[in-house]
Parts: C-alpha cells; sequence; structure tokens
C-alpha cells in the first residue's frame, strides 16, 4: 500500500478508522469522505466534507485514486420506527449513486470500489451460508439485498467491485464487544433469547487484512463473506467471554424483555435476537489464511489491552 492513495466514504466511525490506522501505518494515503468537520490531525489522512447525496468539490478526491471504500450509512443500531427505517435504507441507496456518478466522473477511475455489507443480506437464520446462498427475509436482509443490487447495477469501466458482507466485527474501539465487555465484567454476561442463533464473527484485524486482499489482489472480484470459518451461537459466545474474563456463570436475558428495553434506550433488537451462520467460502478458495479462526483466540487476544 506505500503511495496509495484510498478513499474512504463514511469512513469516520470504527470500522473505517481501524482501516485508516492500518492503511497509513503501511504508507498509504488516506482521504475520509466525512459528513461533519473534523480537527483530528492525523499524518497521511486528508478529511474532506461531503452530504452523501450529492456532487460537489469532494468528486475530486476519487480522481486517480488507487480505491474507494464504501462504509456509508446511517448506523442500524437505532430504534426502528418508520422514519429510522426509511433512513437506514436512503442514506445507503443516496451514497451508493453519487459515489458511483463521481467513479464514472472520473478520468482515471479508482482501480477498486469495495462496497460493506453485512451478513444480514442471509435474514435470521439457521442455515449455513456462504455466498451462493440466496437472500433472507426481513428489514436487514432487504436493505442490504437493495443495495448490494444497487452497487451491482453500476458499471465501470477499469474499476474493479468487490462486496464483503460483514459479520460481527470483534475490537476494543467499537462495536459489539466493549459493551459485552462491560456487561459480562459486571456478572450480566448471559445469552439472550434462547442463546441458540448464530454469530458470524470476525477479529478486526482479519478484517483489515481482507480489505488489504480485496484492494490490492486483482484477481478478487464479486461478495465474499468476511466472517471467521467457525461461526458460534449466542451462547457460546458469551459462554467464551466469561471464560476468557474469569466470570462465572450468568442468566440468560429473555428476549421480551430485551425488546422492550431496546426500544426504550433507542437500539435495534434485532442485532441482539437474529443471527446468522456464514461461511467465508469464496475466501478460502482464494487462498486466504485467517490468524483468528477460533473465537477464544480472538477473545484471548483482545482481552489483553483490557486487562483479561
Amino acid at each position: 500500500m506505500n503511495g496509495k492513495h484510498i478513499v474512504l466514504a463514511g469512513g469516520s466511525g470504527f470500522l473505517g478508522s481501524e482501516l485508516t490506522r492500518m492503511l497509513v501505518s503501511r504508507g498509504a494515503h488516506i482521504t475520509v469522505l466525512t459528513r461533519s468537520e473534523t480537527k483530528t490531525l492525523e499524518s497521511g489522512v486528508r478529511y474532506v466534507v461531503w452530504d452523501g447525496r450529492s456532487l460537489g468539490k469532494w468528486t475530486e478526491a476519487l480522481e486517480g485514486a488507487d480505491a474507494v471504500v464504501n462504509f456509508s450509512g446511517k448506523n442500524v443500531n437505532c430504534r426502528l420506527d418508520e422514519r429510522n427505517r426509511r433512513e437506514l435504507l436512503s442514506s445507503r441507496l443516496e451514497a451508493l449513486k453519487i459515489l458511483g456518478e463521481a467513479v464514472n466522473l472520473c478520468r482515471n477511475k479508482p482501480g477498486v470500489f469495495v462496497h460493506c455489507s453485512a451478513v444480514g443480506f442471509y435474514g435470521d437464520t439457521d442455515r449455513i451460508c456462504d455466498e451462493r446462498s440466496v437472500a433472507g427475509t426481513g428489514m436487514l436482509a432487504e436493505i442490504t439485498n437493495t443495495c448490494e443490487a444497487a452497487f451491482n447495477g453500476y458499471e465501470f469501466n477499469d474499476t474493479r467491485k468487490v462486496v464483503l458482507r460483514l459479520g460481527v466485527v470483534l475490537g476494543n474501539a467499537g462495536g459489539a464487544l466493549p459493551v459485552l465487555v462491560r456487561l459480562t465484567r459486571c456478572f450480566l454476561g448471559g445469552s439472550v433469547g434462547n442463546g441458540r442463533h448464530g454469530v458470524s464473527w470476525i477479529h478486526v484485524q482479519d478484517l483489515n487484512r481482507i480489505f488489504l486482499e480485496a484492494l490490492g489482489n486483482p484477481s478478487l472480484a464479486g461478495v465474499y463473506n468476511a466472517v471467521a470459518p467457525q461461526s458460534v451461537t449466542n451462547a457460546e459466545l458469551m459462554r467464551t467471554l466469561r471464560s476468557v474474563l474469569g466470570r462465572p456463570w450468568s442468566p440468560p436475558a429473555p428476549a421480551v424483555l430485551l425488546r422492550a428495553m431496546a426500544y426504550v434506550i433507542g437500539i435495534n433488537s434485532e442485532l441482539i435476537l437474529s443471527g446468522q451462520r456464514c461461511l467465508p467460502t469464496r475466501l478460502q478458495q482464494a487462498g486466504f489464511h485467517f490468524e483468528y479462526k477460533d473465537l477464544a483466540h480472538a477473545l484471548q487476544n483482545l482481552s489483553e489491552p483490557l486487562g483479561g
């Protein structure tokens, strides 16, 4: 990545920040398209304001860029009222549309466009899913399916397209893990609902390495499940986390209580109570090696900076 210019659309959140740090450490130059002004000054990183809906001066950042990675869209962890449902879809489709237009306006187009999707594409299901599996049902499946269809509908001459369906990303700087760690340390680390729903997870370091592969390997194109090879159930996840943190058994949290609490505090209960069991078939066929295949190994690594 030394000397490469990578544009991250909506890249100021947890995953974008983790990817930025890794790419900068490898000599890349990063432009982050963000909806709000930022005064953070980092070597190798430039922040450019965009609205995610209309063309503007920000499009200059794409001219001659080596790659574009799209993280854009309203956070799915929100109360599922009608307004938020509309915004979850519209914020993603608008960003995809305007990015597609901007790429096609470039004289020197980016070499690769990576769109971040999610394993929610498969719906809430007990079936084992790989990239050949059909889309599921439910709100998250409909959003991801619609956005992938929009992305796939763009024809970019000389620009390779990659879709990464992300699972639950385990990292200390954001996402679900810090919340689960706090609950578990407070002896509230039980399973949720019946605990049988699947969790397709991935260590953030492995995810960053997948991004590297998608950006740098010209043979990668199409859809890839960005998940570890061994999914677990929610009960297995919480049991393993309790073991790593040295906490005893905790009672499960009833689903009806979680749904009520989620609505009151304004979060998405579907993220807690639904699940998928996904395989990274195409990544493994491409020869990708996961450093963290085992959940206990991943959680032990991540717990060390937190003092175990």
